[in-house]
């Protein structure tokens, strides 16, 4: 299959295919994050990065410099113009979500962010795979949901990535890919992921003052053994960051998770993203997919 993804981030979406069987011919990966590419270009060899979704425009080279796609304004200023000559037999990415989520200002697909989904719609449009796979927050209003749904064409399946992993992460996904069910429940818990590695934060939790947004954070961010964790977020495991997990053990002192922790919540191989700082590695795992949510939609390709 030739893969265009859009958003690639780390590449979750290469870790997925290979784990569902699908044999991958070519795998174009839109992304601007530098971390984010550098942890793909360490993973995977072969993958072909081609910059920024509002650079990307799909049609088919004329031999002198030009491209024969239609002409209007709409698209003079692309950049990088893809070959369609090579046909995309799955389009997949997950647009921002800033906008979008409970945490997020409120200006849903409007937003400087998560306006990025029209970006992904003009390529569907223009790609015409076979397939389409897009991913968001399931946090998001309804009214945003069914907008989404209204332009897309299809209406989202939500999967919490709790079903086949260690995490709590609801996220929608438009699809064509036909008849997906929801992933089987394995009962994963903290117990079950963690590394051996966390940082203890125990003196640092001590010193939040009550009364403060810190402290209602920081002592309600507390997730036992026998639980899942929050769901992972760009800020990473600041103690007191609203989407950290902040884990009690046996010992009765607590701990951060770390960024192979996080890594093996996302189902990806242990220091998939080591060669970068611990706030890009927990900042990269925030936007992640969850790998093998990914593989399990797509184990209904036929």
């Amino acid at each position: 299959m030739n893969i265009l993804s859009l958003f690639d981030g780390i590449s979750c979406a290469r870790v997925a295919l290979d784990r569902a069987g699908i044999k991958v011919n070519n795998y174009y990966a839109s992304e601007i994050d530098k971390y984010a590419i550098q942890v793909s270009s360490k993973n995977w060899s072969d993958i072909i990065q081609v910059g920024s979704v509002t650079d990307i425009c799909y049609g088919k080279y004329d031999g002198n410099g030009g491209y024969d796609y239609p002409k209007e304004s709409f698209f003079k200023n692309r950049k990088i113009i893809m070959d369609n000559g090579i046909g995309i037999d799955l389009l997949i990415g997950g647009s921002p979500c800033q906008n979008l989520s409970a945490a997020g200002n409120g200006k849903g697909l409007e937003g400087s962010e998560s306006k990025l989904f029209y970006e992904f719609i003009r390529i569907l449009k223009e790609v015409k795979p076979k397939y389409f796979i897009l991913e968001n927050v399931a946090s998001m209003s309804q009214s945003n949901r069914d907008k989404i749904s209204e332009i897309i064409g299809v209406s989202p399946i939500m999967i919490n990535s709790n079903l086949i992993s260690a995490q709590d992460r609801k996220r929608y996904f438009w699809t064509n890919i036909p008849n997906i069910t929801l992933p089987e429940k394995n009962n994963l818990f903290l117990k079950d992921i963690l590394n051996g590695d966390e940082v203890d934060i125990t003196e640092r939790m001590l010193r939040k003052v009550k009364g403060t947004l810190a402290y209602k954070k920081t002592w309600g961010n507390i997730r036992t053994l026998e639980q899942k964790s929050k769901t992972l977020t760009v800020g990473g495991q600041n103690i007191s960051n609203s989407g950290a997990t902040n884990i009690l053990k046996e010992d009765g002192r607590y701990y951060a998770l770390s960024p192979i922790d996080c890594e093996r919540l996302q189902s990806l191989p242990d220091n998939y993203t080591d060669g970068i700082s611990n706030t890009q590695r927990y900042k990269c795992c925030g936007n992640a997919f969850n790998a093998d949510v990914i593989a399990h939609i797509l184990s209904f390709i036929k």
